[in-house]
């Protein structure tokens, strides 16, 4: 009976887990940094999956793999995150193929602290003025809330050769039978998120 080593060779070959933990969340910054939104995946009622495109505040330090996100709590997602709080959050670069996806669970506050931590004038634009003198669009608007994401495990992939070698090596691997592996696909554990 064949392994699943044997039968998908492009993960085997692709997994690294040579990098510190450091190192790791490194590499995941480098593609937060640079797509800067991410699909934040949700779940209604009914089992039905809802994805919605965010810009998390941050990483605001070089060990953080929690991701923040400040939205409107008359949203739908909050009445998904309070039906089921595993969420799913995937980057992806198209001009490198990098990729990140967080699995995990979120954490909901208005603590005022938090929000003026990560609040930027930007963000006054997704929740407007509505003239009453309570809904401002400020960040001490109520409407306005942080959703955490709290990493079980984070997976994400790295390219490791530019555009022309890449594709010569899935040309090359396509024609002779073998498997292309133009990145590093690698993993930061729960435990790795604990530290």
């Amino acid at each position: 009976m064949s392994t699943a080593k044997e039968l998908d060779p492009y993960t085997a070959k692709a997994k690294n887990n040579d990098h510190t933990p450091q190192q790791k969340i490194q590499g995941l910054h480098k593609i937060i940094q640079r797509v800067k939104t991410g699909m934040l995946t949700t779940r209604d009622l009914e089992g039905r999956m809802h994805s919605r495109a965010m810009a998390p505040a941050g990483p605001l330090s070089p060990t953080q793999v929690t991701l923040i996100f400040i939205a409107n709590k008359a949203s739908h997602k909050f009445e998904e995150i309070q039906n089921d709080q595993h969420v799913n959050v995937s980057f992806y670069d198209e001009q490198t193929t990098n990729w990140a996806s967080y699995s995990g669970t979120t954490r909901v506050s208005q603590d005022k602290a938090l929000i003026g931590k990560h609040w930027s004038h930007l963000t006054s634009a997704w929740f407007g003025d509505l003239k009453d003198g309570v809904h401002k669009g400020d960040q001490n608007d109520p409407r306005v809330a942080v959703i955490e994401v709290i990493p079980d495990s984070i997976r994400y992939w790295l390219s490791t050769e530019n555009a022309l070698t890449k594709a010569a090596n899935i040309a090359a691997s396509a024609i002779s039978g073998g498997t292309a592996v133009p990145g590093e696909l690698r993993t930061i554990t729960k435990d790795e998120v604990r530290q």
